[in-house]
């Protein structure tokens, strides 16, 4: 653990080290860039050559998909309490994500104009859901429900298998209970590049979305042109904004879920003006993982945890808003009208009541977040992702004569006369 016993706005070392670690070295780039060119040169066979290097699966391009009946088999074989939860989450999901769907509009522009929007929605998405370190059975929710919401009739998934070549069953009923038929078992960057670029067996998709590990997070960065993606979301990061309230057995908690990801890349800060809750905090996280942390996974879980003091709740919350995190829980009196002075995060959590988890699995906000300060600028997954905005302009002609002056003098300043000469020669030479 680390603690820093003052911190200041002036001071943004800590933040720059913290958001530092969603970011791979140049060596994983180029590492990446070659499983990419190798993947467009030899399709299926490079493909099936990577898992068998990477990830230890020896499978033939035939067993890429999975198929229908192996999909119905895992779909009979979990508990009635998956499929009872499973559902209940189905539907927080479909309500909050049809909120987010955007309408078509369309708006009369005067003398004979209009101008608007159609919202479309994307033909074909590929969804990857990681299975390293945890199964990631609820990122299947997380991208196949907006993308169903949206209107999207192709939804492929992609998830690595284990040794034994076959797909978490959990995440296979999952594919099934939401009418996924199309489901291969390849990982890694290989993945993301038979996805974007298309081999022989899997064909390409328009876009690429869900979280993965630093292969996976590169190859969407590299590929992002080439294909639609998401966001390119780096390890699990939280953000604990926390008074002398605060329950300290709350706060510990909170923090080891996020860094059991298991990555040791994790963030995962308290920031506070209370002392005294650091220390409540730091006996209640010794007393949880162990106050030698003799494992290698316990001390990969002391790594990520980062507790910060900040001299007023004034630099707390300017803290949070510079580090931007993935998920922000606010721990304080009068919650609620604090976390609204939150302006950067992917999801905010409000009360002693709301941890994150309940946002990765139920409340029905997306849990495919940004991180690495990417909160300033991007968002989380949600409908708009799997759709696409086309702008419809249509003019009469006694609308297009009001406009030619002001096309025409563009395109002079632009140096542009074919833009102007297509407007005018609508009015001459028999366009009158």
């Amino acid at each position: 653990m680390h603690i820093l016993k003052t911190w200041k706005g002036s001071d943004k070392g800590l933040i720059e080290q913290l958001m530092s670690r969603s970011f791979p070295d140049q060596g994983i780039e180029r590492k990446v860039q070659g499983i990419i060119e190798g993947v467009e040169k030899g399709g299926d066979e490079a493909v099936a050559d990577y898992g068998a290097r990477y990830d230890d699966v020896r499978l033939r391009p035939d067993e890429f998909r999975v198929r229908k009946e192996n999909l119905a088999r895992a779909r009979r074989q979990v508990d009635k309490e998956f499929i009872t939860a499973f559902r209940e989450i189905e539907r927080n999901l479909a309500a909050y994500h049809r909120r987010q769907k955007p309408a078509d509009w369309r708006m009369d522009a005067g003398n004979g104009s209009t101008v608007g929007e159609r919202w479309l929605p994307l033909r074909r998405v590929g969804l990857y859901v990681p299975a390293g370190t945890a199964p990631l059975v609820s990122t299947v929710l997380m991208g196949v429900v907006p993308a169903k919401v949206a209107g999207v009739k192709e939804i492929v998934v992609s998830s690595p298998p284990s040794r034994d070549g076959e797909i978490n069953t959990h995440i296979l009923a999952a594919c099934a209970m939401l009418g996924v038929e199309e489901v291969y078992r390849i990982g890694g960057a290989q993945a993301i590049a038979a996805l974007a670029v298309g081999t022989e067996t899997v064909p390409k998709v328009d876009k690429i979305v869900g979280p993965g590990g630093i292969y996976v997070t590169m190859a969407k960065r590299i590929l992002y042109g080439r294909v639609g993606i998401d966001i390119v979301a780096g390890p699990s990061e939280i953000l604990i904004l926390a008074d002398d309230s605060a329950e300290p057995s709350f706060v510990a908690a909170d923090l080891l879920s996020q860094a059991e990801h298991g990555t040791g890349r994790e963030v995962c800060v308290l920031v506070t003006d209370s002392p005294l809750l650091v220390e409540k905090v730091r006996k209640e996280l010794e007393s949880r993982v162990g106050s030698e942390a003799e494992s290698v996974f316990k001390k990969k879980l002391l790594s990520s945890v980062i507790l910060v003091i900040t001299r007023n709740q004034a630099e707390a919350l300017e803290f949070a808003n510079e580090f931007a995190a993935e998920h922000v829980e606010v721990m304080v009196r009068q919650a609620s009208s604090v976390a609204k002075r939150i302006t950067n995060a992917g999801a905010v959590f409000v009360g002693k009541y709301s941890p994150v988890p309940i946002g990765d699995f139920y409340a029905g906000p997306n849990h495919v977040l940004p991180t690495g300060g990417a909160a300033r600028f991007l968002s989380g997954l949600s409908v708009i992702d799997f759709m696409k905005r086309v702008s419809v302009i249509s003019y009469t002609k006694k609308a297009l004569r009001g406009a030619l002056p002001s096309v025409a003098k563009m395109a002079e300043v632009e140096g542009l006369e074919g833009h102007a000469e297509a407007v005018r020669i609508r009015f001459g030479r028999g366009g009158t």
